[in-house]
């Protein structure tokens, strides 16, 4: 599959596959740029190839074939250390008995820097992380939060044109991961620097990065801005794997270019925007995401579809309500509405009719 950025490639993977036994291909014929300045994140399931892709940047996995560029020079066999990458691990990867200051200076100290120069480069990585009075402590003595920052000063610190970030917000706690994001967000803004973050987290991916790679069985199943791959997802497993959704099964019944009509399971016919469709009578997934169905038929705009529901749950979230219904057949139908004043609360058992504009209905491919 073969993706490109529309600029200068400032990481370039061209026809790369990777075995580890010979025969099993977890990288399958991946082209892939990445611009300068770039945040790209690698995002899929435990096993999809994201995390190899990454090891294979690194210098820490060889490609089984193909070749990958930095910069536009090849590094296939280029060793790790002299690529002058920044790595940030999910297990912070600091040295135990180093002080946070001999942890920042071992990266300086193995390009020869001098001392003058390590200590100023050190300062300054360490007030780009708000801990500038830690120099001194060791890892044992810092929380995890406190240790993800130092090792995100030690991966800045020489000043490395590329950042790699394996799952680096996976051992903190929901609060101060989000925060963590935002703070990673700012450093490569501000910073200018190219990132490459591999995460199977969907969240973390759509809050963080320019770009989303979408990996699954050793393939790019979608590359595209957060907002492309939430709003029009290439496919069942994309519309799946981004964000939470509905699905209504069904039959393509006309077909045109832009529209589907689709015949559900209770005979209903309702329009969607086509996706992986090419003909009538073909199976397909209606996918409409929980936020944008209204149970207030009033609020909806002209030409909106209408179907009958169940109510089968109901529950509070503090800014959200939750709603689980039964709709044409399917009973994990999900409406997500905001906690607003005058809300009316649902009760299980009760009937209510639900509706969306046929816009933010996708005719997809079915899994």
């Amino acid at each position: 599959m073969t993706v490109q950025t529309g600029t200068d490639a400032f990481v370039q993977f061209d026809r790369v596959q990777k075995s580890y036994d010979g025969q099993t291909l977890v990288v399958k014929d991946l082209n892939l740029s990445i611009g300068k300045g770039e945040f790209l994140t690698m995002l899929g399931p435990s096993g999809s190839g994201k995390t190899t892709c990454l090891m294979m940047l690194a210098g820490f996995e060889t490609a089984t074939h193909g070749e990958i560029r930095l910069d536009g020079r090849p590094i296939n066999l280029v060793p790790p250390h002299k690529r002058g990458i920044g790595m940030v691990f999910q297990n912070y990867a600091l040295f135990p008995h180093m002080t946070v200051g001999e942890n920042l200076a071992f990266p300086l100290e193995v390009r020869g820097m001098g001392k003058a120069d390590r200590e100023a480069r050190i300062a300054r990585a360490l007030d780009m992380v708000q801990m500038g009075g830690f120099a001194y402590r060791r890892p044992a003595q810092l929380s995890g939060g406190q240790q993800q920052r130092i090792a995100l000063a030690r991966a800045l610190v020489f000043d490395p044109a590329l950042v790699l970030m394996d799952e680096p917000l996976g051992a903190l706690d929901k609060q101060l991961r989000e925060h963590m994001q935002f703070e990673i967000k700012h450093l490569h803004e501000s910073l200018g620097i190219t990132v490459v973050y591999v995460t199977h987290d969907q969240g973390e991916a759509l809050t963080m990065s320019d770009r989303i790679a979408v990996f699954n069985d050793g393939r790019i199943q979608q590359l595209a801005p957060p907002s492309d791959l939430y709003e029009r997802p290439a496919n069942s497993f994309v519309a799946g794997f981004i964000g939470e959704n509905n699905k209504l099964p069904g039959t393509i019944e006309e077909l045109s270019e832009g529209r589907a009509v689709v015949r559900l399971t209770t005979g209903a016919l309702i329009d969607a925007t086509p996706v992986n469709v090419t003909a009538r009578g073909q199976q397909t997934l209606v996918s409409i995401r929980p936020e944008r169905v209204e149970f207030k038929p009033e609020l909806l705009p002209p030409g909106a579809h209408l179907l009958e529901a169940e109510v089968l749950e109901f529950i509070y979230m503090g800014d959200l309500f939750r709603t689980r219904l039964r709709v044409a057949g399917t009973e994990d139908f999900v409406i997500k509405s905001r906690n607003t004043l005058g809300q009316r609360m649902l009760r299980p058992g009760e009937r209510i009719r639900i509706g969306w504009a046929p816009a933010d209905a996708r005719a997809l491919d079915p899994v």
